[in-house]
C-alpha cells in the first residue's frame, strides 16, 4: 500500500515537474548546484593539488533534491513538489505525505554566491595567492526560477618565502625557538606562503618546547609577521617572534617535583596505604589488588628533570593499557609550599574498574539449498587477576548446522564445541639478556584450548592447543606477534564406514586427517593507518613453520625415518598468508567509504609429512569471505563433491587461497548503515589429487575457478559493537551446475545466502 501511494505521488510530480517553483516569491530562485568551477593559474605555474579541494569545500552547498551522498541534483524533485503543492493541510492524506517527504527549497539567497567568492579570496590569500581573483555567474536552462552558479578563479602568481628572521632577546627560550624553527622543513627560502603550513610550524615548535620544560607554552604564543612589500618579485619576508602579551608563566621552564599516584576502589571506599616507590609515591585504597611494581613501570616522569608533555601523556597511556581502570586523571599543579616557583607536582588519580566482564556473540548463516546454523560464543574475563593487569579470559564457543533441502529438512547434521583459556601478562616475560621492548606495548600470552568437531555422517575429531606468544607494537601504526611455541594435537576419535571408504580412496585427504602433533613457531606483522581521514590502509602477513625444530632434534638423535612423539607422527609444513585492505572515503561530508580487500595464502607439507593438516588448510565462503556461499562450500578449484555429499565440506579445503572483495559502505539513518558488495575467491591444491578432479591450481583456469557473488547488507553500528546482516547473491560457481555461461546459478532462489554476524567483514 505504501509503495502504491508513493508511486502515485511520484507520478503526479513527474507530470507537473515544472511547478516546483509555484510557492516561490518573485525575487526567489531555486539553487540548482554548481554548474562549473574553473581554477586558472599563470601559464608557468601549476595549481597545487589541495587548492582546488579547499575552494570546492568553501563553495559547496547541497542543491535541491540531491542524489544520495552527492552534491548533484536529481531530476526527480518529489519532496520539493510536495512542499509546493500540498502545504497548509492540517490533517488527512496530504498532510501525512507533507510531513513525511516534503523538502523546503534551497534558494540562491541561501547560498549567497557573493559571500562564497569572498571565501575563495580568503582561501587564495591563505595559500600565498595575494593577487588572486574570483567571480561568479548565474545561469538557467528552461525555467528562469531555477539557477545554477559558475565560479571562475584566477590564482595569480604564488608568493614565496624570502628571508626568515627569528626576533627576540638572547634568553634560553628564544634561543630554543630559533634552533627548533630553523630545523622546520617549511621555513626555507622558496617555500610557497601557506597559513596552514605556518600553523603546523607553530604547533611543532610548541610541542618541542613543552618537551623541554615549558609545559604551559601554547602554539598561540608564537606569531608570524609576513611582509610582502617586495610585491613585484612575489617574495615574502617572514619574522618569527613571541607575542607581546604571552603570560609569564608560559615562558617559564619547569622541572618535575613530587609525583603521586592514587589507586582508588570503584566504590570510593577503602583505607589509604602510602608506599614510597622509586619514581612516585603510591597511595592505594585497600582492600584492592594492585602490584606496586607497576608504578615504576608506568610512570615516565623523573623528579628533578624537566617536565615533558610526552612523559605526562605516556604515563597516562601506560596506566590505560593495563585495562584495569575506569578513569585516569593526571593533574599538573604548582607545589603547595611557597618555595621554588620552577617546580610542578604531578598527581595521577586512577579508579579501578570492575575486574570481571562477560560477553556474548552470536552469528547465523544460511543458504536456501544447503545448510543453516547458528553459532554462539560466551566469554568471561578477569582483567586484574593477580593485581598487575594480568587478564584471564575464558571463552566457550558452540555452533551447529542442519540441512534444509534434499528431503533432509530438520535432520541434525553437525556441531562444534570449543573451550579456550588465555592468560595475558602486560609485560614481556623473557630472559633478562634479551633486549627490552616498551613495556606498555608488550604482552605475553599463554593459552590452552580444546575443540570437538562432529560430522555424524563421517567423523568426530578432537583438537588440543597450547600456545606461548609475545605481542608488541614496533611503531605507532604496526603490531607484531611472535609465537615461540604452538603445540597442536589432532585426534580422530571415531569414523564411520562411509568416511573410512572415502579415506581409503583418497590418500591425500586421509593424511591431512590423521592423528598427529603439530609443533609450530609463527610470526605475524600488522600495519594499520588512516591518512588524512580520507584514505585507510592496513595489511598483515603471517609466516608459520611446523615441526622443523622437533624433527631436527630427532634427526640429531639419529632418527632418520618417521619422527614421532609418544608414537604419534609429527607434522612438518610451512604456511604463509596475508591480506591488504584499502579504504577510500568518497565524500568529504558523508560517511561514504569504498573498501577493497585482497588476501592470499599458500601452505606446503615437507619432510615428515605428505599433507598439510586439515585444520591448517585454507577454505572460503561464509560471513567474512565470499558471502554468496556458505563456509567450505567452494573448491578446491572446479571440484564439487557428489551431490549427496554437498555441504559436508571435509574435502573442500586447499593449500592455496585467493580472495578479493569490494564493498561500498554508506549511511542510511542514525546508526543504521548499508553496504553493496562484490566477492570473489576460491582455494586450490598445489599437487594433483585424482579424487578431486579440477582441484589443482592452473593458470589457464584461474579466473574461471573464482567463485563470484554480489549482495547487499545492513549494519547497526552501535559504537562498541556492529551487528551485520548480509544477503549474498551468487553470480558464478566454479563447478559444473548444469547450466552454461558465466552466470551458471541453477536458479535465483538457490543463489541466495544470508549471514548474520558481529563486526565488519574486513
Amino acid at each position: 500500500m505504501m509503495r502504491r501511494i508513493i508511486y502515485i505521488v511520484f507520478s503526479l510530480a513527474m507530470l507537473v515537474g515544472c511547478s516546483t517553483t509555484s510557492r516561490l516569491a518573485s525575487d526567489e530562485h531555486l539553487y540548482n548546484g554548481i554548474k562549473r568551477l574553473e581554477v586558472k593559474s599563470p601559464s608557468d605555474e601549476k595549481v597545487p593539488p589541495g587548492l582546488k579541494k579547499e575552494i570546492s569545500e568553501a563553495i559547496t552547498v547541497k542543491p535541491n533534491n540531491p542524489y544520495p551522498f552527492t552534491n548533484v541534483r536529481s531530476p526527480f524533485p518529489l519532496g520539493l513538489w510536495v512542499w509546493n503543492h500540498w502545504s497548509g493541510y492540517e490533517k488527512g492524506f496530504k498532510h501525512w505525505v507533507y510531513d513525511k517527504i516534503a523538502q523546503e527549497p534551497v534558494l540562491i539567497s541561501d547560498v549567497r554566491p557573493d559571500l562564497r567568492v569572498k571565501m575563495i579570496d580568503q582561501v587564495l590569500e591563505n595559500n600565498g595567492y595575494f593577487r588572486g581573483t574570483a567571480t561568479y555567474e548565474l545561469s538557467h536552462k528552461k525555467n528562469p526560477k531555477i539557477q545554477s552558479v559558475s565560479y571562475e578563479v584566477n590564482t595569480g602568481p604564488a608568493f614565496m618565502l624570502d628571508s626568515i628572521e627569528f626576533v627576540g632577546d638572547s634568553s634560553k627560550l628564544l634561543h630554543l625557538i630559533d634552533s627548533v624553527g630553523r630545523r622546520q622543513p617549511y621555513l626555507v627560502n622558496g617555500s610557497r606562503f601557506s597559513v596552514d603550513s605556518l600553523k603546523n610550524v607553530r604547533t611543532n615548535i610548541a610541542r618541542v618546547l613543552r618537551n623541554r620544560g615549558y609545559y604551559f607554552f601554547n602554539p598561540e604564543y608564537i606569531e608570524f609577521l609576513a611582509d610582502s612589500i617586495n610585491a613585484s618579485s612575489q617574495r615574502v619576508n617572514l619574522r618569527v617572534s613571541v607575542v607581546a602579551n604571552a603570560p609569564k608563566f608560559a615562558l617559564q621552564e619547569y622541572k618535575v617535583g613530587k609525583v603521586t599516584v592514587k589507586i582508588k576502589r570503584n566504590d570510593g571506599s577503602g583505607e589509604a596505604d602510602t608506599i614510597e616507590c622509586s619514581r612516585a609515591r603510591l597511595i592505594q585504597y585497600k582492600p584492592s589488588r594492585f602490584r606496586r611494581q607497576l608504578v615504576d613501570e608506568c610512570v615516565m616522569l623523573r623528579s628533578g628533570h624537566n617536565i615533558r608533555i610526552n612523559a605526562v601523556n605516556g604515563t597516562q597511556s601506560r596506566f590505560a593499557r593495563l585495562g584495569i581502570f575506569s578513569s585516569i586523571d593526571i593533574n599538573v599543579v604548582p607545589p603547595d609550599s611557597l618555595g621554588r616557583t620552577d617546580v610542578l607536582d604531578v598527581n595521577v588519580d586512577c579508579t579501578l574498574d570492575m575486574p570481571l566482564e562477560a560477553s556474548i556473540e552470536a552469528n547465523v548463516s544460511s543458504k536456501s539449498n544447503s545448510y543453516i546454523g547458528p553459532g554462539l560464543t560466551l566469554g568471561l574475563t578477569n582483567r586484574n587477576i593477580f593485581g598487575g593487569g594480568e587478564q584471564l579470559n575464558v571463552t566457550l564457543t558452540g555452533s551447529y548446522e542442519w540441512q534444509t533441502g534434499a528431503g533432509r529438512s530438520g535432520v541434525f547434521n553437525s556441531y562444534e564445541v570449543g573451550l579456550k583459556g588465555t592468560l595475558a601478562f602486560p609485560r614481556l616475560l623473557a630472559p633478562k639478556f634479551l633486549p627490552r621492548l616498551r613495556r606498555d606495548l608488550s604482552w605475553t600470552r599463554i593459552s590452552l584450548n580444546a575443540d570437538l568437531l562432529n560430522r555424524p555422517h563421517y567423523f568426530r575429531m578432537a583438537q588440543f592447543n597450547a600456545e606461548f606468544s609475545y605481542d608488541w607494537n614496533p611503531s605507532r601504526y604496526s603490531s607484531s606477534t611472535l609465537t615461540l611455541l604452538k603445540l597442536t594435537y589432532n585426534n580422530l576419535l571415531n569414523t564411520t564406514e562411509t568416511f573410512d571408504s572415502l579415506m581409503q580412496a583418497n590418500r591425500s585427504i586421509a593424511m591431512s586427517f590423521r592423528s598427529q602433533f603439530v609443533p609450530q613457531i609463527a610470526y605475524t606483522y600488522n600495519y594499520d593507518r588512516l591518512f588524512g581521514g580520507m584514505n585507510s590502509l592496513s595489511w598483515s602477513v603471517t609466516a608459520q613453520e611446523a615441526g622443523g625444530i622437533f624433527c631436527g632434534i630427532w634427526r640429531a638423535a639419529g632418527v632418520k625415518s618417521d619422527k614421532r612423539l609418544f608414537n604419534i607422527p609429527i607434522s612438518q609444513f610451512v604456511k604463509v598468508s596475508g591480506q591488504v585492505v584499502y579504504g577510500r572515503k568518497l565524500s568529504y561530508t558523508e560517511d561514504l567509504w569504498l573498501m577493497v580487500r585482497a588476501s592470499a595464502g599458500v601452505a606446503h607439507a615437507y619432510g615428515n609429512s605428505a599433507e598439510v593438516p586439515y585444520s591448517e588448510q585454507f577454505w572460503v565462503g561464509g560471513a567474512n569471505s565470499v558471502r554468496a556461499f556458505t563456509v567450505r562450500s567452494i573448491g578446491p578449484g572446479s571440484y564439487r563433491p557428489d551431490r549427496d555429499q554437498t555441504g559436508d565440506y571435509f574435502d573442500q579445503t586447499g593449500t592455496f587461497k585467493f580472495e578479493a572483495n569490494v564493498e561500498l559502505r554508506f549511511p542510511i539513518i542514525g546508526p543504521l548503515k548499508g553496504a553493496v558488495f562484490l566477492d570473489a575467491g576460491n582455494v586450490w591444491l598445489l599437487e594433483e589429487d585424482p579424487q578431486r578432479p579440477g582441484g589443482k591450481l592452473t593458470g589457464g583456469r584461474f579466473l574461471r575457478d573464482l567463485a563470484l557473488g554480489t549482495g547487499i547488507g545492513l549494519r547497526f553500528d552501535l559504537g562498541m559493537m556492529v551487528i551485520r546482516g548480509d544477503l549474498g547473491i551468487g553470480i558464478h560457481a566454479p563447478y559444473d551446475t548444469g547450466r552454461d555461461g558465466y552466470y551458471n546459478m541453477p536458479s535465483f532462489k538457490n543463489s541466495l545466502a544470508f549471514h548474520l554476524a558481529i563486526g565488519y567483514p574486513f
